[in-house]
């Protein structure tokens, strides 16, 4: 982790708990940390403790969303699981409180990795005994996410190294903002997750789904009602 402060600027002082590696305010004395994003991009540019809350706790409220489609991906259409949303909307109320009240970045971190664990297993579940030929897409979509999750540590780790080779080489050292990285293959893991589960449910409804790539690089899911005879 960064130092609690580098320079002073226009938020200061931070009182968010955590303070990641990228020196803050270097590029404006506006925006502590560079960094975009809504919740993000909030926390980052003036690393305050509400705007932190507005970061984290959305990651759980989405993940609790994540985990209810996915479990809920084999069900007829219009049907609802209240006992899984009740627990669900149970977690995340107990997360929210828990977390207002001990403000400990860890036990987020730990309820965040719990949820993620879950989808994780559903996923593999998924294309080992349903539709094993949505491993790639599924793998994928992990590898990109776990790649993320390694250079956020490796950024806090090496925090102080990062640094210094970032005086050294400025130029390179921008491809050293792990934490910015960790930020955008998450993101993209998510999206591919995204598409992962939009792929299991409108095949099960038997609609014939069908991953295209916008301009050949960017992958949607593109489906058509299955053909009566």
């Amino acid at each position: 982790m960064a130092p609690a402060v580098d320079r002073e600027g226009y938020w200061s002082p931070t009182t968010s708990t955590l303070d990641w590696c990228e020196e803050n305010y270097a590029v404006t004395r506006y925006i502590a940390e560079f960094l975009v994003g809504m919740g993000s991009w909030c926390f980052h540019m003036t690393l305050k403790y509400e705007m932190q809350l507005l970061d984290e706790l959305p990651m759980i409220y989405s993940c609790c969303i994540f985990v209810y489609c996915m479990f809920e991906c084999f069900k007829t259409k219009n049907s609802v699981n209240y006992h899984l949303l009740f627990t669900l909307v149970l977690f995340s109320l107990i997360v929210t409180t828990v977390y207002l009240k001990v403000k400990e970045p860890v036990f987020h971190q730990v309820m965040y990795g719990m949820l993620v664990f879950t989808l994780v297993l559903r996923s593999v579940y998924i294309v080992t005994w349903v539709y094993p030929w949505l491993r790639g897409l599924g793998y994928t979509s992990l590898g990109i996410f776990l790649l993320g999750f390694l250079l956020w540590n490796i950024d806090n780790i090496f925090c102080d190294s990062l640094r210094n080779f970032r005086k050294k080489m400025p130029i390179l050292g921008v491809t050293t903002q792990f934490h910015a990285w960790w930020h955008i293959l998450t993101g993209l893991g998510s999206y591919l997750h995204i598409l992962f589960s939009l792929y299991t449910r409108t095949l099960y409804l038997r609609y014939r789904p069908k991953v295209k790539f916008f301009f050949g690089i960017w992958p949607v899911i593109m489906f058509e009602p299955l053909r009566k005879h």
